[in-house]
């Protein structure tokens, strides 16, 4: 007898190397939190405990060039994670859709989303104080689930209803862009600060 896995969900875990790059990017999140008036418009419209330039600003990579140097590596690694996948691009490759600036203050969380119309997403994390909340990814089966059981605590990861991930400053996650996933609220007593990003094909 034997059991087999079917459906992988990858998830994609690396580290930015460049300490000085994450320290000029950290530098840079701030002070968009500082002047992105729109931004911190939106944000407080939308309940957004901090701010984001989720809907304020698209170009960033243009607009300083950490963001850009920031790009030329996410596109290695995004090219790693759709080898991984064994994505068919046809001699093409994945590009960068959307970039955006997260610096969430004490006690702010985000709630249960998926990324529609893209490929691969992801998250750079720049400042993570201590007791920061966990990026939190939820079994996409979860739904059709109508009649399981719980599984045990003991369960192994890759059978677990949820896995928390608690990143570290420089963390690099990708996933893919149907796999839903939340912000839990954390302890810290200082903003994380994080770079989030969509590409498509």
């Amino acid at each position: 007898m034997t059991t087999r896995s079917l459906f992988a969900t990858p998830l994609y875990e690396a580290k930015l190397k460049n300490a000085a790059l994450v320290a000029e990017l950290e530098r840079s999140c701030h002070a968009l939190a500082e002047d992105d008036r729109a931004g911190r418009g939106w944000s407080k419209a939308h309940g957004y405990r901090g701010y984001t330039s989720y809907a304020s600003l698209n170009d960033l990579p243009v607009r300083d060039p950490a963001f850009g140097d920031l790009v030329k590596l996410l596109n290695k690694h995004v090219a790693k994670f759709a080898e991984e996948c064994a994505f068919e691009l046809d001699g093409g490759k994945l590009k960068l859709d959307s970039l955006w600036v997260n610096v969430m203050k004490p006690g702010g969380m985000h709630a249960g989303h998926i990324h529609p119309h893209s490929v691969v997403s992801g998250t750079v994390y720049i400042a993570v104080p201590p007791g920061a909340g966990a990026i939190k990814f939820e079994d996409p089966r979860l739904p059709m689930m109508m009649a399981a059981p719980r599984r045990r605590d003991d369960a192994i990861e890759a059978l677990k209803t949820f896995v928390s991930v608690e990143p570290q400053a420089g963390s690099v996650l990708l996933w893919e862009s149907w796999l839903r996933h939340e912000v839990a609220p954390g302890t810290a007593k200082t903003e994380r600060v994080s770079i989030s990003f969509n590409y498509r094909w």
